[in-house]
């Protein structure tokens, strides 16, 4: 049967893989050298797989067909074929709760252990419920840009596609949605998690002036940037990133939402900063390199190969990056931290770093966002009233 041969190859695929690379990554190679899969049974094998890893460090020492048997029941929300080729009555109750089912299935709930106790949490995070939440796939966000809002409803809603609506920019769709037929990205709108738009709130900090020297110091693809421009105002943009790559692709993204002059530089900053970037920015935006924690259930695999040696690494770089950077400043000047971490040592620990700096904390916040299937992100505003 068809269904269990998905089972069996997912089994295959989770055992050869060693976490070295993303699973994703590691999957499309999979697929590329085992032609005989069709895209339905890519589909299906690989949703077998990210359920399996949904379960995280709980699978270790399991039997690995009952883990992933397992797995199937816990993150349905709906009867399914495959599921029914299991457990004919676990596919009957699959919309029951994880409490039930877990009771179905004999697990203390409390004893389902996800993600890796490695670290001290942030504080405003709920453990247990933190925990659990990697069980449910995160969904998908919009950010609608200034002025699009009715267009972009009327666009979805002759297209069919539902969509909620979650904050007064902020919009979620289902995962399967095919938004980049319907909208322009990143003229109408930007994909961009919920916790992550949030982040510019703490942008209101900054008092308005025209044209603030905005510097996005670790851009990667730009997300941050196109935030602080649409609640800023016409910025005088300077954007960097270690990888040139992700920068040719960042100029187009930039051109495309319409966002000019902007400044390019390719730059490792945990080095001393390039001539060209020693200026007096009015505000330097860090989402600084992390353990990306806050983000697993997008990659949850990480939940299954993360080593704690990572957080010393990661904090290891922010701190080089922060002291790269903070000096470029004016006087007065601005500075926006942000992770995607949900570990104290990159987010609360780095507040008091950037502090011991001369840094004055404005706000710090964590956005926990499991209650809406989001990212958990840490953000803290700073004012730099005088040069070091």
């Amino acid at each position: 049967m068809k269904y269990f041969s998905y089972l069996n190859s997912a089994a295959a695929i989770i055992s050869s893989y060693q976490g070295q690379q993303p699973f994703h990554v590691f999957l499309k190679s999979f697929f590329k050298a085992n032609k005989k899969y069709g895209s339905r049974d890519r589909k299906e094998i690989a949703q077998v797989c990210y359920h399996y890893f949904r379960l995280g460090v709980w699978t270790k020492g399991k039997p690995l067909a009952d883990a992933i048997a397992m797995a199937q029941f816990l993150c349905a929300s709906e009867p399914q074929p495959l599921l029914a080729a299991i457990n004919e009555e676990w596919n009957r109750n699959a919309g029951l709760s994880l409490a039930e089912k877990c009771a179905m299935l004999q697990i203390n709930i409390d004893a389902l252990q996800i993600f890796p106790p490695v670290a001290v949490l942030s504080q405003g995070i709920q453990p247990s419920v933190f925990n659990l939440s990697h069980l449910v796939q995160p969904a998908v966000f919009l950010r609608v840009r200034p002025g699009r809002q009715e267009q972009v409803a009327e666009k979805l809603n002759a297209a069919g596609i539902p969509f909620k609506q979650i904050a007064a920019h902020c919009i979620s769709v289902p995962a399967a949605s095919k938004i980049d037929t319907v909208l322009a990205i990143d003229k109408e709108v930007v994909v961009q998690d919920h916790s992550s738009q949030r982040t510019g709130e703490l942008l209101q900090l900054v008092p308005n002036k025209t044209t603030l020297r905005v510097w996005d110091c670790c851009a990667a693809s730009g997300g941050k940037s196109l935030l602080a421009w649409d609640m800023l105002g016409a910025i005088d943009l300077t954007v960097s990133d270690i990888r040139p790559a992700v920068l040719e692709k960042l100029q187009l993204r930039l051109a495309m939402a319409g966002i000019h002059p902007f400044h390019l530089h390719t730059a490792d900053l945990t080095r001393p900063v390039p001539a060209a970037l020693q200026q007096s920015f009015d505000l330097i935006i860090a989402d600084a390199p992390c353990t990306g924690s806050g983000t697993w259930g997008r990659t949850p695999e990480r939940l299954s190969f993360f080593n704690k040696k990572e957080i010393d690494k990661y904090v290891q770089l922010q701190q080089q990056i922060v002291s790269n950077v903070l000096p470029c400043l004016r006087a007065g000047g601005y500075f926006l931290y942000i992770t995607c971490s949900v570990f104290k040592r990159e987010n609360e620990d780095m507040v008091s770093f950037i502090e011991a700096k001369g840094a004055h904390c404005l706000s710090m916040q964590l956005f926990t966002g499991y209650d809406h299937r989001a990212d958990t992100l840490f953000a803290a505003m700073f004012e730099v009233k005088s040069k070091q």
